[in-house]
């Protein structure tokens, strides 16, 4: 969802009305719940025979492949201009490149449910972050209230009652780490690439593109060739490229354009309960209580901070 919010904001006004299409919007926003969701399963399957930058390398391939023929359907240009490259290469490597791999490596060491649930806590960190960096984003009752809340069902997913018991601290931390890059990229783009001119799926490709030659210079470094390629995790991969990353970005972007960005934005509720209910039923993961207890209590904090005032609200809260 992240290369999504970055392209929104950097598009800004100048974007041409997306028509109408002929599947429900309904249709397609389920679709993108269940893309993402399984995302998190993706993943786990992918590492269990791939090192996690290959896992991340061949994400974006895949994705940037679809973008590619996206534009090239849509006979789209790549943006122009080295500065605007220069502000692309650094979001690249906020919301893409660094979150897609601490995921991939914090998957080694903790369930896919666990991850989904920490991708979740991104609103919470975005509302700390934007009270410091953005001076619009003024503080509420209500969203102060969220961000405790949000910060309590952390507490209880993670099981701090009990010391943390069992928990892989490494990789939590990663995954928390990953959700915590992408408000910082939103941001950086919200105050760089803003009122550009150039369309969602220019700059969006564009940044994926720049992301995949981040991983594929870093990863050769780190990794060597895997000297055999087992079918199901190769497939995993390909589907988290091309279904999570290079169509889940054109279905968001079509709802954005539809529904509004505050409509589209709710699928961010339903994937940690995709992402659940999928390491439970396929992956065989536990889980216990305070999972999904916790899960319940974080997407309600995080609702609560991503609320906004009613136009003509006396006292906001």
């Amino acid at each position: 969802m992240s290369t999504v919010a970055t392209a929104r904001a950097a598009a800004g006004p100048t974007t041409a009305p997306h028509r109408r299409t002929a599947l429900d919007w309904r249709i397609r926003f389920g679709v993108l719940s269940l893309i993402w969701g399984f995302s998190f399963l993706f993943i786990k399957v992918g590492t269990g025979a791939y090192a996690p930058f290959q896992v991340t390398l061949g994400r974006l391939a895949f994705g940037t492949a679809v973008l590619a023929a996206a534009m090239a359907v849509k006979r789209e240009r790549l943006p122009r201009g080295a500065r605007t490259w220069g502000h692309l290469t650094v979001a690249a490597f906020l919301l893409n490149a660094l979150p897609f791999s601490l995921f991939a490596y914090s998957e080694l060491t903790i369930p896919s449910t666990l991850a989904g649930i920490c991708n979740a806590t991104s609103p919470l960190w975005g509302m700390v972050l934007s009270l410091v960096a953005l001076s619009e984003d003024r503080p509420t009752r209500r969203r102060v209230a969220g961000l405790g809340l949000g910060f309590l069902g952390v507490l209880t997913v993670l099981g701090a009652w009990q010391g943390f018991h069992g928990l892989d601290v490494t990789g939590t931390a990663m995954a928390l780490l990953a959700s915590l890059s992408y408000p910082i990229g939103w941001i950086y783009v919200r105050r760089t690439l803003a009122g550009t001119g150039h369309s969602h799926l220019s700059l969006t490709g564009a940044q994926l593109f720049l992301a995949t030659v981040q991983l594929a210079a870093v990863t050769p470094l780190f990794t060597t060739l895997p000297s055999r390629f087992p079918l199901l995790p190769l497939l995993a991969v390909a589907a988290l490229g091309a279904l999570g990353t290079g169509l889940a970005v054109l279905l968001q972007y079509g709802l954005v354009a539809e529904v509004g960005p505050t409509t589209a934005q709710m699928v961010t509720y339903f994937i940690p309960v995709i992402a659940t209910a999928a390491g439970v039923a396929i992956l065989n993961e536990s889980l216990s209580w305070s999972t999904p207890a916790g899960a319940v209590i974080v997407l309600a904090g995080a609702a609560l901070t991503q609320s906004r005032t009613r136009p003509g609200s006396r006292n906001p809260d």
